[in-house]
C-alpha cells in the first residue's frame, strides 16, 4: 500500500479549509499536514513541514501580495524554492486568464481547479495526485471557454464532440489509458482522436502527457496582441 500523499490546505474560510482537510483525509490517500489561512502561513507551513503537495485558494486576502492573486504568487513562488512540492490552485473564476498567470512560467507541478471541484473527490484526489509526480491539469470548464473563443475567432478546424471530450480529458493530465477508461473507449480509439485533435489545433504530438497539456494551453491561450 503506497504511502498516503503529504499536503497542506491553504484558505482564508475556516469552514471551507477544515472541510476541505477532512474530505481529504476520510480518503486514506492523503495525509493533511498543516490547514493554514493566509499565503505567508503557507509559505512558512512548507518549510517547516516539506509536504508533497500544497492545495492553495486563489484569493487569501492580507500581507505584501499581489491583491487577488496571493495563492499564485505562492504557488510561484512555492515551486521556485521547492520545485519537488506540487500546488493545486483552487479558484471560483473559469475565466483562462487567471489559469494563464499560474502557468505563465511553465506547467510542471501546477493545477487549476474551479472550487465546485472539492465536491468531486475523486476530481481533487486526481489533481493531487498528478501534481505530486510532476503533471499539470486545466479544469475542464476552463478549457470548454478556451475552446469556444478560438470557435468565434474562426483561427482552428472545429473540433467534434468526442475529439472535445478527449481534450479535456487531456487537459486533466491524464495518459491515452486512463482516458480510454474515462471516456469507455479503446486506446486505439482515443489515439485516433489526439491525433486529430493535434492535427487541427497545428501541434506536434507527444507522448509526454505533461508536454501535452502545455502545447495545447500554448495553442489555446491568448493572442500575443
Amino acid at each position: 500500500m503506497s504511502e498516503p500523499i503529504r499536503t497542506v490546505v491553504a484558505d482564508d474560510h475556516y469552514l471551507v479549509r477544515e472541510g476541505t482537510r477532512r474530505l481529504l483525509e476520510m480518503s486514506g490517500e492523503v495525509a493533511v499536514v498543516g490547514a493554514v489561512g493566509n499565503a505567508d502561513e503557507l509559505l512558512d507551513a512548507v518549510r517547516r513541514l516539506g509536504p508533497d503537495v500544497v492545495i492553495t485558494d486563489i484569493r487569501m486576502p492580507g500581507g505584501e501580495w499581489r491583491p487577488g492573486f496571493e495563492g499564485i504568487d505562492a504557488a510561484h513562488r512555492i515551486r521556485s524554492a521547492h520545485p519537488g512540492v506540487g500546488v493545486v490552485v483552487l479558484s471560483q473564476f473559469a475565466d483562462a486568464l487567471f489559469a494563464f498567470e499560474l502557468f505563465k512560467h511553465g506547467t510542471e507541478g501546477y493545477a487549476y481547479l474551479l472550487k465546485d471541484r472539492v465536491g468531486d473527490l475523486d476530481e481533487l484526489l486526481g489533481a493531487i495526485g498528478a501534481v505530486a509526480s510532476g503533471g499539470s491539469v486545466i479544469d475542464p470548464k476552463v478549457v470548454e471557454g478556451l475552446l469556444a473563443r478560438r470557435d468565434v475567432r474562426g483561427q482552428r478546424e472545429e473540433l467534434t464532440g468526442r475529439e472535445r471530450d478527449v481534450l479535456r480529458e487531456m487537459a486533466h493530465g491524464r495518459s491515452n489509458s486512463a482516458i480510454a477508461r474515462a471516456l469507455h473507449l479503446s486506446i486505439s480509439s482515443v489515439e485516433k482522436n489526439v491525433n486529430a485533435i493535434f492535427t487541427k489545433l497545428g501541434l506536434e504530438n507527444s507522448g509526454d502527457v505533461h508536454r501535452r497539456v502545455a502545447a495545447v494551453l500554448a495553442y489555446l491561450g491568448p493572442d500575443p496582441s
